[in-house]
């Protein structure tokens, strides 16, 4: 059954959230190589990492939190998702030595994203 693995929040101002979200929850939030992007770790532990995130530069007014589900197999849930009245709204996106993702719309018109690991992207 897929799980939630990766949260992002868009915001206005990167850096009033970074300083929201350290100090509220404590997480560290570090830049990422993509211009835009800040990579959060929701958990000190490096065992048993918790719950990662990202920090993104809001695109659209309505964007605001996207949840993003492992899934075994991208190209077959791409396929479900379309079925059942939702939609594929990005290519597939490679991430390198991790895997693969695509953002999707819900029936309802929610954006969320799949995942499928995989070192060898």
């Amino acid at each position: 059954m897929p799980i939630p693995v990766h949260f992002e929040i868009c915001v206005d101002d990167a850096q009033r959230a970074i300083k929201f979200y350290t100090s509220v929850f404590r997480w560290t939030i570090e830049e990422s190589g993509d211009e835009g992007y800040w990579l959060i770790n929701t958990d000190e532990s490096e065992e048993e990492p918790g719950l990662t995130g990202g920090l993104m530069e809001r695109l659209d007014p309505l964007d605001s939190t996207v949840m993003t589900f492992q899934v075994p197999s991208l190209d077959g849930f791409a396929k479900k998702i379309a079925t059942a009245g939702g939609k594929v709204v990005t290519t597939k996106l490679t991430i390198p030595g991790i895997g693969y993702s695509q953002y999707c719309l819900d029936s309802e018109g929610n954006l969320f994203a799949i995942m499928e690991y995989n070192e060898e992207a």
